[in-house]
Parts: C-alpha cells; structure tokens; sequence
C-alpha cells in the first residue's frame, strides 16, 4: 500500500523552525501541499508527481521517499541526522 510506514521516517524543519517528521506518503503529500516551506523547484514537482501517483495506486517513475528527501535536501529543509 503507498500509504505504508517507511522504513525510516524523514525529519525537516518547517517554517517555524520547527522539526517535522513524515513517515509515510500520505505524510508527505499533506507536507508537500500544505506546509512547504522551501522552494518548489525540478525537485519538488517530482517528489509531489511521485507521492500522488503512489496515493493513486500507480506506479510512479521514481521511489516517492527517495523523491520526497531530494526535495526536501535541494530546498535545505531536511533535517540533518
């Protein structure tokens, strides 16, 4: 199912400095479109086609969790482990 617990969970800082984490792609698709803090560039549009294709039960081009961390590294909001 595309909404499964990842294997390990993906920490960010949101706008508030605050520390998020997102376990799984429903998680990251609310993050993606509703608490995006860093830039929406190739990165971003990638991460969101991969999340919503998987929520959809299709095949995505690329792995949604490995989209969703370079997203989140090139807009600098991943958290650093």
């Amino acid at each position: 199912m595309s909404s499964d617990i990842w294997e390990r969970s993906i920490e960010l800082i949101d706008c508030d400095d605050h520390f998020r984490t997102v376990k799984n792609t429903r998680e990251a698709v609310e993050f993606l479109l509703t608490s995006w803090s860093g830039q929406k560039g190739p990165a971003y549009a990638a991460a969101r086609k991969a999340c919503l294709r998987a929520l959809e039960g299709k095949k995505p081009d690329i792995d949604p969790q490995a989209a969703f961390i370079a997203a989140a590294a090139e807009s600098g909001i991943l958290r650093a482990n």
